[in-house]
């Protein structure tokens, strides 16, 4: 195993799926790549949207366009590079992707030759799951190598 794939969200306990990751890596003497994925920028791209409405084409500026999608990368990237910091190892490469988790996962997987995936799961159940959907099942449907699942609970903050 020389490469491990962290795949991290915004939510609360992502530091514990780092940090589980990490220690799954430096067990295993694998190089680690962290990865966080955006959804994609256009939902963000305005103050004026409404995924309902769309966009109010009266207020909207290429500028604020602009600014806005640039704002979501370096707040993204300063994630990633926040939970390399914490994890104190310089040698922590970090992939920002944008669109759809676990496409943009099991893709990542591919072009960096990760030898395992770990994401965590917030174990979903019932109408949350099927409104929601979960990434860790999607990608353990599609995974070709395996996948390291961590469970995080709400309140988890390790």
């Amino acid at each position: 195993m020389k490469k491990i794939l962290i795949a991290l969200d915004n939510n609360v306990g992502a530091q514990k799926v780092a940090a589980g990751g990490y220690e799954l890596s430096e067990a295993l003497h694998a190089h680690t790549i962290l990865m966080h994925v955006t959804s994609d920028s256009t939902y963000y791209s305005s103050l004026n949207y409404s995924p309902i409405m769309g966009f109010d084409a009266y207020s909207t500026s290429d500028v604020e366009q602009t600014n806005a999608v640039d704002e979501l990368k370096r707040t993204a990237q300063d994630y990633l590079d926040n939970a390399k910091l914490s994890l104190g190892d310089e040698t922590i490469e970090t992939v920002l992707k944008e669109g759809d988790y676990a496409e943009n996962i099991l893709q990542t997987a591919k072009e960096v030759n990760a030898d395992i995936i770990v994401v965590g799961t917030h174990s979903r159940k019932g109408l949350d799951k099927v409104l929601l959907g979960s990434v860790a099942e999607k990608v353990l449907r599609h995974s070709t190598i395996p996948l390291f699942i961590i469970p995080v609970k709400a309140g988890d903050e390790e």
